[in-house]
């Protein structure tokens, strides 16, 4: 019997049926930033794609966004054609996403979410997301992260 925590396993299930071919790799507790997990995962920072939810007026927007980077809010809304870009509150995020806050992963979510990718995550050849919980990530790349969701690519700073 599996002890594998559902949330992880669903989104496994995702990422194959969408032909991901990353590994899953379970973090310690511990690690809670982009900066701890690269730490982890012997990577840079800004290998580290952040999944983060905004509220654009109801609607979740998802942006990928490298550790390296804060997302410029003013300017990512102008990007994506909204006229405000909020931080969405723990309950939007699991209710567009089904996943908790630290944990949300670019795929498996009840329905799609629009999604945009920082374009500085394409120079590395090997991207880490979140898997669905706080202590999951996968490997992946840039061209299958956008393969997989239907991101844009913009720059978020």
């Amino acid at each position: 019997m599996s002890t594998e925590h559902p949330a992880i396993t669903s989104f496994r299930d995702d990422l194959h049926r969408r032909g991901g071919i990353g590994d899953v790799v379970i973090l310690p507790d511990s690690v809670h930033t982009a900066v701890l997990a690269a730490q982890a995962l012997g990577c840079e920072v800004g290998a580290i794609a952040n999944s983060l939810v905004f509220d654009t007026g109801g609607i979740p927007a998802l942006i990928l966004t490298s550790g390296a980077h804060r997302v410029d809010t003013a300017r990512v809304a102008e990007r994506i054609g909204v006229t405000e870009l909020t931080r969405a509150s723990p309950e939007f995020v699991k209710q567009h996403t089904g996943q908790v806050i630290g944990g949300v992963s670019p795929i498996d979510h009840p329905a799609p979410v629009p999604t945009w990718i920082d374009s500085w995550l394409r120079r590395h050849d090997v991207v880490w997301a979140a898997a669905g919980h706080p202590a999951a990530v996968f490997s992946t790349t840039f061209d299958e992260l956008v393969a997989m969701t239907g991101a844009h690519e913009i720059e978020v700073e």
